[in-house]
């Protein structure tokens, strides 16, 4: 079955309540009955496998190999069959590293894989899924639905995925179930049926329907003058473990350029060093090797070198939007939160509240204005994150994935969000799986690969 609705619907709520996992009476409200397999979800605890929608959160151990085997070690897996489902699940989702390596080393996307392979190792009668596929390359999204598939084949399991993209699982579920955001449900049947007889409808509700693509606003002509504002010549990246004296090379040999009025998109697999290129650019991290500068449209009168400049510096100059939201959420609501940045440029009142009611308004948080940040859905987050990037007007905005989790209502209006800042100078380096964004937005393309980078035409 697929779980679909726009952003805030409470798909996942629904996913957690359905493993037994959503909390007790003190954590929140519930009415009528749940009930898997004619027993309360609670009772039957291990039956269910559940994969997050924010894989970081799943990851209990510190290696690969005994993170894997987790759930089946709690289910009490004799160990010869233990680690024969371990290595039949990491190859299952294409995760190709060795049982010892270090969970702290992999991507975004390699957590994702990490994630979905402990939960089919536990082999489960019903397997719950939170957009899994939603920071996977394209191979990767075709290799983990492939072994979902697989998986229902062999052991008869019932399968509930939640995704955006439809035209993902559009041939492996039978049904589809769409909630409504306002509560209840908007429709509920097969797969193709809701998707004819309802498609317009429901695309006008959010939800990502192939016959009826969000519409776009058509772009303005981008000047012929694109002043540059990061250079990068030769450039090796790379993150230091703790107690190591060297960084280990995530990408090298890479030449870029980031320019005002232009979007520059990078792409490539999962593990190829995109999420440690983008901290780079934004000065959050140290190059390992070649050059970074910032020219002095951007610079000013500071250090060439973004790693050397103060976090206030950097506010109006780069802002960063991280692979995970909650890893830049500071404040206890959402309104306080998108504050933070404005307040730290000690900006008079009247223009912090005009430039916080202006994104509430444009990235549909008006409603949770005082909800806490970590309440939010993950495609609530990505707003917010993104808009607490925007709060300060940087010069040069660094997102990393920031259509992860939208409807399509929402997706084009980032979108359409970017458009302007760019259309009026901003430069953007976006990471990037989503092609329809690319197609949308992106002037040149930046591809990584093992190992080298190369810069080609959007």
């Amino acid at each position: 079955m697929l779980l679909l609705g726009a952003s805030g619907a409470g798909k996942s709520t629904l996913l957690h309540a359905l493993a037994g996992v959503l909390g007790g009476d003190e954590e929140g409200e519930r009415a009528g009955e749940l009930l898997v397999d004619g027993r309360p979800p609670v009772a039957g605890r291990g039956t269910a496998g559940l994969v997050l929608q924010d894989p970081d959160s799943q990851v209990v151990l510190a290696r690969v190999g005994d993170d894997v085997a987790f759930g089946c070690e709690n289910l009490g897996v004799p160990r010869d069959e233990l680690w024969r489902r371990v290595d039949e699940a990491l190859d299952a989702v294409g995760l190709a590293v060795p049982r010892a390596a270090s969970t702290s080393t992999l991507s975004g996307g390699q957590k994702q894989r990490l994630a979905l392979a402990g939960a089919l190792a536990m082999r489960p009668g019903l397997l719950l899924l939170d957009e899994p596929t939603a920071n996977l390359d394209p191979d990767g999204i075709r290799e983990v639905r492939d072994a979902v598939g697989r998986v229902l084949d062999e052991t008869g399991a019932t399968l509930l995925v939640v995704e955006h993209r439809v035209a993902v699982w559009r041939e492996l579920v039978e049904r589809a179930v769409v909630l409504d955001p306002d509560g209840g449900v908007l429709a509920d049947g097969p797969v193709e049926r809701v998707l004819i007889e309802e498609g317009e409808r429901l695309a006008r509700a959010g939800v990502w329907v192939p016959e009826h693509p969000p519409r776009l606003p058509g772009r303005r002509p981008r000047s012929t003058e694109a002043p540059a504002l990061i250079e990068a010549v030769s450039l090796a990246v790379g993150r230091r473990a703790p107690g190591a004296r060297r960084a280990e090379v995530a990408s090298d040999g890479i030449g870029a350029t980031v320019a005002a009025g232009r979007v520059l998109a990078v792409m490539g697999p999962n593990g190829a060093g995109k999420s440690t290129l983008a901290l780079t650019l934004a000065g959050l991290l140290p190059p390992v090797a070649g050059e970074l500068r910032a020219t002095s449209q951007l610079a000013g009168e500071l250090p060439a070198e973004p790693a050397r400049w103060r976090s206030r510096q950097l506010l109006t100059r780069i802002g960063t939007v991280f692979q995970d939201p909650e890893h830049q959420f500071l404040a206890g609501t959402v309104r306080d939160e998108l504050a933070v940045g404005p307040r730290a440029l000690r900006l008079p009142r009247q223009d912090i509240d005009e430039r916080v009611a202006e994104l509430l308004e444009r990235l549909r948080l008006d409603r949770l204005a005082t909800a806490n940040p970590f309440t939010l859905s993950g495609g609530e987050k990505r707003r917010l994150s993104v808009a607490t990037a925007l709060a300060t007007r940087p010069r040069v905005l660094v997102l990393d994935e920031p259509t992860f989790g939208q409807d399509s209502r929402t997706w084009a209006e980032l979108v359409s969000l970017l458009g302007r800042l760019v259309d009026e100078g901003a430069g953007s380096v976006v990471v990037t799986h989503d092609e329809a964004f690319v197609a949308a937005l992106a002037d040149t393309r930046l591809a990584l690969g093992a190992p080298r980078a190369a810069e080609v035409g959007a």
